[in-house]
């Protein structure tokens, strides 16, 4: 059981005075970048599965 407690304790000291935390802008401008980042991941998933459907479709439609 001390042994939970120490890991606790160094746990706690760690994220108080070991961490540098960003700021709020730096926090904003990381998320900003991330939602940019996922809307054209997206994007280039929805074209890339258009475009095979579309290849799908024109092949069975062949047959």
């Amino acid at each position: 059981m001390a042994n939970v407690s120490e890991y606790i304790k160094e746990s706690y000291i760690e994220l108080t005075q070991k961490v540098t935390w960003p700021t709020w802008r730096e926090l904003q401008s990381s998320a900003v970048l991330v939602l940019i980042a996922a809307i054209i991941i997206a994007m280039l998933i929805f074209g890339m599965d258009q475009v095979i459907g579309l290849l799908l479709n024109k092949f069975y439609s062949s047959l």
